[in-house]
């Protein structure tokens, strides 16, 4: 029998939306430095411009349907030669841009100069922020004797990669599975069946971990896996889920997987 673990990535194993509220708020004093401006606000506004013109944006479909959120796709390169990448890497100049504009525009500022150095600016503020989790590599170690490990993460391909490549934790995995490379995310079942074909085990010999609910256990369990809900953040816990196997860290998982067998 072939027992395997599947972990998220973004937020699971590395810091993923503060870091991104880190990258914004930096970006956003930059522009303090040129002009009289909230930069809290002027953050806030950017996330919130960002999001809507994301969303709104019929070119970047696919982006959403495989799981990029609005603030990765203001840092994501969109590499890759299909049809819907390239139309994707044209848009993404003029949409950091956009987001900055816009941002800049609440506060009264009209500047394409800086609203363009900006969105530049914001992919270098994030990529300076790359972290893992200091509990993600002790807990791997501890149970890769016992498990098959496979990353499961949503999003595009050169992105979440590059992540993965930044964590420290590539040679920890037997497997990796993005949905960019699928062209569907979790909680798609074909998801999780492809990454349990990679390493050779079966529904019911399997454990996904992560952030998410949605896709990190309603949708495992769907498939007919188990999941472990990680609760970092002390969200509170839905009160009608009285199943749900909760760990507020990784050092918690090898407790929580042992209560499982």
């Amino acid at each position: 029998m072939t027992r395997a673990l599947l972990l998220d990535l973004d937020d699971t194993l590395v810091v993923e939306e503060p870091a991104a509220v880190a990258a914004f708020a930096a970006t956003a004093g930059a522009a303090a430095e040129r002009h009289p401006l909230d930069p809290r606000q002027l953050a806030l506004d950017a996330r919130a411009c960002a999001r809507e013109l994301w969303h709104d944006a019929e070119v970047c479909a696919f982006g959403r349907r495989i799981g990029i959120s609005s603030w990765e796709a203001l840092w994501c390169r969109y590499e890759g030669d299909d049809e819907e990448l390239r139309a994707m890497r044209d848009w993404a100049p003029g949409f950091r841009r956009d987001t900055w504009r816009a941002a800049l525009e609440h506060q009264g500022i009209v500047d394409d100069e800086l609203a363009a150095e900006l969105g530049e600016r914001f992919g270098a503020e994030r990529r300076a922020r790359h972290e893992t989790f200091a509990d993600a590599a002790p807990a791997l170690d501890a149970l890769r004797g016992d498990y098959r490990l496979a990353l499961v993460t949503n999003g595009a391909s050169c992105l979440q990669r590059e992540k993965f490549e930044a964590s420290g934790l590539v040679d920890r995995f037997d497997a990796v599975v993005v949905s960019g490379e699928l062209r569907s995310a979790k909680p798609d079942p074909a998801v999780y069946a492809c990454a349990l074909e990679a390493v050779g085990a079966r529904p019911d010999d399997a454990v996904m971990v992560g952030d998410s609910l949605r896709n990190d256990v309603d949708g495992p369990v769907a498939a007919g896996l188990l999941g472990i809900w990680l609760n970092r953040t002390g969200e509170s816990r839905p009160a009608d889920r009285e199943d749900l196997v909760e760990i507020a860290d990784l050092h918690a998982l090898p407790e929580a997987l042992a209560g499982l067998a």
